[in-house]
């Protein structure tokens, strides 16, 4: 048996396709790496293992059997010098693309995993850097040991690496500038524990969640306060559709004498969560603005007189019934109690009402102008299509997150209109367009680039709907709807054991752009400004902005660099003074 042993940079994105025989020896021929990161950071990259024969692999250094009789275990070791830092290692999975190529994505808690003959198999490893940490140069190593049954380890490879770390010190990701804004889907993931809804054990694992996103800066905490806002996004059409109903946090009760309360302890609960892991910059609230509608599949407006579809279940005590609200008073009363509620707690000021791509502008100014009657101080987020929306005003609104489509073909007119906007510009991508992503079969470094962009563009930040919105068995089938969700357009992380999510490479590789959007708003505080226009310039390959609209370019490359040494050498240029 004869073992292979390389490393590669954190942006490789393994493919099991056609592999000619001697791929696997030509991945191994690289054996030292070298990676960068400032203090409170961390730096990554991967080991490629592989062999000519099954095999199993471990990342630990465990006692371990195959259950099926003799077989050579291999283990990584990863040490480093002159440093306490104990390195991130995890295997990482496979997904099936939508054409049912496995394409490297998940981040493994499992100890080992079986490995077939000629499969490379990457390994993670991360470092993390304090910001106590002393700014230098260190040098570790990965060595690979294989045995046998009750055979002696033998070292069979080993490979070398140079970490670098930088002077300066990113902020704590509570306060970073970057506005990130993923939605989260709370129902769904309730679904994937068999948690029950607002249970002490759907906490808990809500908990887990919202502690990675904190992890990446996120500044919103996303409730949903009707019932199905979205409609199940519309599943009812698929051939083989997904549970993806969103619920209402707040139970509502009608009292037999007709009076309504309102619990809104959940909800409560749920936003404190957020703010324990620093999400505290924005509260979103779905399912009072532009409801999905498909009236002759049932999913229309219930209450006479407001054409927007609040669908508000409640209990009915004198009939011992569960009912929906269909007076335009009493929904009406109910968003007067949660705007009441937020003005008690003191955080009406931090609460969006969010409307997800209105199409009209003139029926979307109907719905939104009985809202605000009912609720004055509320303010309004909406996700566009269009500049005419920003331009023509709507009373209420305090930020925009226009589509990527609409800032490249509009961004002149966009700009123009930007003193106008009092709250925050961001953009998204979602389905569309096809460059550039996040979904599994993205090129890895246009999720870094993600950030990227939001300097080039001059904007705030970045908005997706998809952090948890997964089918129904997303860790055996990701695909979706494919003629419309790419794989991965309907995740960052995946349901893990013990009530964790299992982080993506595609996170990973979103972190890594948005620490350097960090990095780039500490030079230009410096007054190294040049430096970061140099950057963008080695990333971005475009005349004008214009240029990037997907309907109008030829090759996405021509936009924007793949390489990952244009992207890095951002951070290699600030250790110059190490």
């Amino acid at each position: 048996m004869t073992m292979y042993v390389g490393v590669t940079d954190m942006f490789h994105k393994e493919v099991r396709s056609y592999n000619e025989w001697n791929r696997y020896t030509t991945l191994a021929k690289k054996r030292h790496q070298r990676v960068v990161s400032c203090k409170r950071d961390s730096a990554a990259f991967q080991v490629l293992v592989s062999s000519d024969e099954p095999f199993l692999l471990a990342k630990n250094a465990d006692t371990l059997f195959w259950k099926g009789g003799a077989l050579n275990i291999a283990r990584v070791e990863v040490a480093i010098a002159g440093a306490s830092v104990h390195p991130d290692v995890k295997l990482i999975g496979f997904m099936r693309d939508d054409d049912g190529t496995p394409k490297a994505d998940l981040l493994l808690e499992d100890s080992h995993m079986r490995v077939e003959a000629r499969q490379v198999q990457p390994v993670w490893v991360e470092l993390p850097a304090g910001e106590s940490m002393r700014a230098g140069t260190y040098h570790g190593r990965v060595r690979l040991f294989t045995h046998q049954m009750f055979e002696d380890e033998q070292c069979v490879g080993e490979c070398t690496f140079e970490w670098i770390v930088a002077e300066e010190t990113l902020p704590e990701a509570k306060d970073y500038r970057f506005y990130l804004d993923l939605w989260q889907h709370s129902s769904n993931i309730a679904r994937k524990y068999n948690t029950g809804l607002w249970t002490e054990e759907h906490f808990a694992v809500l908990d887990a969640y919202l502690e990675s996103m904190g992890q990446l800066g996120q500044k919103s905490v996303t409730v949903v306060v009707s019932e199905v806002p979205w409609s199940g996004q519309m599943s009812h059409n698929d051939r083989d559709p997904s549970d993806l109903f969103e619920y209402s946090i707040v139970s509502v009760q009608k009292a037999a004498d007709g009076a309504f309360r309102y619990d809104f302890s959940a909800l409560e609960r749920y936003i404190e969560l957020g703010e324990q892991h620093g999400i505290s910059r924005e509260i979103e609230v779905f399912g009072l603005l532009n409801i999905w509608q498909d009236t002759h599949a049932g999913y229309g407006a219930l209450v006479e007189g407001v054409s927007d579809a609040i669908r508000v279940r409640y209990y009915d005590e004198a009939s011992s019934t569960y009912r929906f609200m269909r007076g335009e008073s009493e929904l009406r009363a109910y968003v007067q109690a949660l705007e009441a509620h937020f003005t008690a707690t003191g955080r009406v000021e931090r609460v969006r009402i969010l409307a997800d791509e209105p199409a009209d502008y003139d029926l979307f100014n109907e719905k939104l102008s009985w809202l605000r009657q009912a609720a004055p101080t509320f303010k309004y987020k909406v996700a566009i299509n269009h500049v005419e929306f920003v331009e023509k005003g709507m009373e209420g609104v305090s930020d925009y997150v226009p589509s990527f489509y609409c800032v490249v073909k509009e961004h002149e007119r966009l700009m123009e209109q930007r003193p106008s906007i009092d709250g925050t510009l961001l953009y998204y991508v979602c389905c569309s367009p096809d460059r550039p992503n996040t979904f599994l079969g993205s090129p890895a470094l246009e999720s870094r680039l993600v950030a990227w962009y939001v300097e080039q563009l001059g904007l705030d930040g970045f908005l997706r709907w998809n952090y948890t919105v997964w089918p129904d068995h997303p860790l055996e089938k990701l695909a979706y709807r494919s003629e419309i969700w790419k794989a991965g357009d309907t995740n960052f992380v995946y349901p893990g054991p013990l009530g964790k999510p299992l982080l993506s490479l595609r996170y990973k590789w979103l972190q890594r752009g948005i620490r350097d959007f960090e990095l780039m708003q500490l030079l230009k505080e410096q007054g190294e400004g040049e430096r970061v226009k140099a950057a963008l310039a080695r990333v971005f390959r475009y005349k004008q902005i214009a240029d990037c609209d997907p309907d109008r370019r030829a090759h996405a490359e021509a936009m924007y660099s793949l390489s990952v040494a244009d992207y890095d050498e951002l951070l290699l240029g600030v250790t110059e003074r190490v």
